[in-house]
């Protein structure tokens, strides 16, 4: 069987944990950041996991799996 070629564009859009979960950056902090409240750009700053479901399908498209 040949070897699973890694998705680049998955690659660059989730960043693996040390224990194996992924983390993604918000969507909504590219622009019209003018009637954004500065709170409401803060939380959007932080990376957030990736639901459960998801890690796997995502993981493997990665190759890490």
């Amino acid at each position: 069987m040949p070897k699973m070629k890694t998705r680049k564009a998955v690659k660059a859009k989730f960043k693996v944990t040390a224990t194996g979960k992924l983390l993604q950056r918000h969507a909504g902090r590219r622009h019209k950041l003018t009637k954004k409240s500065s709170k409401r750009k803060r939380r959007l700053l932080k990376e957030s996991l990736v639901n459960k479901a998801q890690t796997k399908m995502y993981s493997r498209l990665m190759g890490v799996a």
